[in-house]
């Protein structure tokens, strides 16, 4: 067992390690590691473990973006609560599905996320945008699909999220990063609630994971330095490496 757990403990700290340098995507490696690393048999216990631990490691980050002050809390707020919906029905239907192919649909997930990540985005917005009655038509419905998918995949969602908070209010990508944290949590707390009352997290693994993905964030601050000037190929190698884990998976 004590192997086991340092196993995991290993993949925390990679998944703490690349959310720290790249901002996202990271926690999409929890599942895969648990289940061909670790040794975990049952996809849905890996998934529910693993959105255990995505909602931990995101509830730290927000802490510290919310003391920075670039969380817009208004439009944050309601996007989240339109996903939450949308989380818990998604792993509902997570849940029902045979382990095999849900693993299949990951992976796919795992090829948009990979996609996703190396999408130029433009950092121009209007840093002081306020929740507006018409943002909220635009809000709610990109807030439950995220939340949807976060809640069948067992991820954060954050490839979603923070594009669809910029799109739908025009704020920053800084503010937009900060304030998908917000329903990063959420949508994780959710998911892994509703996977744990299932009798499908394994809690000594959570543990395991928060722990490396704490020591993971810690090593993340010098590496990003040292990657400052080459961030956008380390992105494209990442966003690669995710891809071929996707490619494996479909091949098993």
């Amino acid at each position: 067992m004590a192997e086991t757990l340092l196993i995991t403990a290993l993949g925390g700290v990679i998944v703490g390690l690349l959310l720290t340098v790249f901002g996202g995507g990271g926690s999409v490696l929890a599942t895969p590691w648990l289940l061909y690393a670790v040794g975990v048999a049952d996809a849905h216990i890996a998934i529910g473990t693993s959105a255990a631990a995505v909602a931990v490691n995101a509830a730290t980050g927000l802490a510290v973006q919310a003391r920075a002050g670039r969380v817009k809390w208004p439009c944050a707020t309601v996007f989240a609560v339109a996903g939450l919906a949308g989380s818990l029905i998604g792993a509902h239907f997570g849940k029902q599905m045979d382990g095999a192919h849900l693993v299949k649909w990951f992976a796919i997930a795992m090829i948009a996320i990979a996609i996703s990540m190396v999408i130029p985005r433009k950092s121009e917005g209007d840093p002081s945008v306020h929740l507006q009655p018409d943002m909220v038509l635009k809000l709610a419905p990109v807030g439950l699909v995220a939340g949807l998918a976060a809640g069948f995949f067992g991820i954060g969602g954050g490839f979603l999220i923070a594009p669809g908070l910029m799109a739908s209010t025009g704020m920053t990508l800084a503010n937009a990063a900060a304030s998908s944290l917000v329903s990063v949590t959420l949508f994780g707390g959710a998911t892994s609630t509703s996977y744990a009352l299932s009798g499908q997290v394994d809690w000594a693994l959570f543990a395991a994971l928060v722990a490396g993905g704490a020591i993971g964030a810690l090593f993340g601050a010098p590496v990003s330095r040292w990657l400052a000037s080459r961030i956008a190929v380390a992105r494209f190698g990442f966003a690669g490496f995710v891809v071929a884990v996707a490619i494996y998976i479909l091949l098993r």
